[in-house]
């Protein structure tokens, strides 16, 4: 049997525009989900949109159309780009489907059975485009901290969860647990909170109608968090136990902004020991881009919209400079000269030019044909040897989400293929008949190192990986036995490669 993986990205809310941030996330639980397929892992690849709400509500009033409506038109916007983005996803959950509302009326009801929801009144100072309430202390010239926007006092009837009882449990979990919260410096940041103390939280709404209502009491509606967070297990069944629920719960990692670390990491494992589940294994919060040093945002007209970057410079293009820039949990700044010098150096001179300068030769010296390697020199061994550290390396550093650093690991051999023709010369040994076992030993490694290179490519950047194992006449999918040196057949014919990655000019 093959063993499980489950990745999430968050639910994205209907009230957005896909950007470059939405696509960092989805991108990454991508690159997890391929490369833990390649190893042989039966993978659950969750994404989806989240529907509910006052915001979904009032903008709906504002356009003139059902919350439904919104709903229905901007979740398309997502799964197009995702289309474009190559992600492959298992399942895109929305949490208008009956199959979501029936799981969180379960959970809920579940939790209420406990004694873990109790009814109260609420008054606080709420924030409609954060949906959260915060206390006069919390709030900044009466402005919400995290949206700096207007907050109004609300008083309501409200349902109430115990997160208070959980303080305890939670922070053992935290403490006994150091993997539990990546990076670090975040599981820093929600030690000090909880243990500042945890309110109970209010769960419920009765100021607009759009959302799940609380079983048993159609005048509330279910507070948006405690709905969106819970699409984790619906869209494995649940409140069916068994099935996939059984078979992937629970979650490997969820990936998440940091901007809402505090609910995936107080509140929702609270949620989860309330109702006797067990707890995510890891969250992991990435950083926020900037955008030529500044941050993002619609006034500024600074978003960065990722369909128009793909048109321009290409799906892999865009999916190689995300995840090799920045370091993952930290925040990064796009800028177009960025990403256009990641094409010009490292896709075009590096990793093209590499297949491209291999493949020619070949052609050239053997017509196109691989041929029986002879003897390794020292030489050769070294080249072998970095090859074969390099797939333990990559898999060490996804395991620590660190894509960056597996990027770096892949160039480095990258590197070290074109340092090795610079250094044997092909050139020179094609002139002299007796050095013909020589020069076969050469194209060999040459192209067998790259062979290895694109299987891994293969989750980064995957219609790459296929043109690059096309040129090398490889037919069959990466997979983790692939990943041994010695694969490439003699004999096999390989074709002279066009640049996979055309330079570009820089503009003006």
């Amino acid at each position: 049997m093959k063993p499980a993986y489950y990745v999430t990205t968050p639910i994205y809310y209907v009230n957005d525009v896909p950007h470059i941030g939405h696509a960092y996330t989805t991108l990454a639980a991508d690159v997890l989900a391929r490369y833990k397929r390649l190893k042989g892992f039966e993978v659950f690849f969750l994404t989806g949109t989240d529907e509910h709400g006052q915001k979904v509500e009032k903008a709906a009033n504002t356009a003139g159309e059902t919350p439904l409506e919104l709903a229905d038109r901007v979740m398309k916007r997502f799964q197009a780009l995702w289309e474009k983005l190559e992600i492959s996803y298992t399942d895109f959950i929305r949490t208008t489907q009956e199959r979501h509302k029936k799981g969180v009326s379960d959970f809920f009801a579940k939790v209420m059975e406990k004694g873990d929801i109790y009814l109260g009144e609420y008054e606080d100072w709420y924030c409609t485009p954060c949906e959260t309430f915060w206390t006069e202390t919390q709030l900044i010239d009466f402005k919400c901290p995290d949206c700096n926007r207007p907050t109004e006092k609300l008083k309501e009837e409200s349902y109430f969860f115990r997160m208070s009882k959980y303080q305890d449990q939670l922070l053992a979990h935290i403490e006994a647990n150091p993997d539990f919260i990546q990076p670090k410096s975040r599981r820093n940041e929600i030690i000090s909170f909880v243990k500042e103390g945890l309110r109970d939280l209010s769960v419920s709404r009765t100021t607009f109608k759009w959302g799940i209502p609380v079983p048993g009491n159609e005048n509330h509606v279910i507070y948006v968090w405690f709905d969106a967070l819970t699409n984790y297990i619906t869209a494995l069944g649940y409140p069916d136990e068994g099935g996939n629920f059984e078979k992937f719960w629970p979650v490997d990692v969820h990936l998440i902004g940091k901007d809402i670390l505090r609910f995936h990491t107080v509140y929702w494992p609270t949620f989860l020991m309330a109702a006797g589940l067990p707890v995510p294994k890891k969250v992991f919060a990435h950083g926020w881009w900037t955008v030529e040093g500044q941050k993002m945002s619609k006034s500024l007209q600074n978003v960065v919209e990722p369909n128009m970057l793909i048109d321009k410079y290409g799906v892999d293009a865009v999916r190689y400079f995300l995840l090799r820039e920045v370091p993952f949990g930290l925040d990064g700044d796009f800028s177009h000269a960025a990403l256009v010098n990641r094409i010009n150096s490292d896709l075009a001179n590096d990793l093209g030019n590499l297949l491209n300068r291999s493949t020619a030769m070949l052609n050239k010296y053997f017509g196109g044909e691989l041929q029986t390697p002879g003897a390794e020199t020292p030489i050769d061994r070294a080249y072998r040897e970095k090859t074969e550290a390099m797939i333990q390396q990559v898999d060490q550093h996804l395991d620590d989400l660190s894509f960056s650093k597996a990027l770096q690991s892949i160039w480095e051999v990258i590197s070290a293929g074109n340092k090795y023709i610079d250094e044997t010369a092909p050139w020179a040994l094609a002139k002299d008949p007796a050095q013909k076992e020589r020069l076969a030993t050469v194209m060999y490694h040459l192209l067998e190192s790259q062979r290895i290179v694109y299987f891994l490519l293969s989750a980064f950047m995957p219609k790459t990986s296929q043109k690059g194992l096309c040129y090398l006449g490889v037919t069959e999918e990466a997979s983790a036995e692939g990943l041994k040196w010695g694969l490439l057949k003699p004999g096999t014919k390989i074709a002279k490669a066009e640049a996979l990655f055309p330079r570009i000019e820089a503009e003006g």
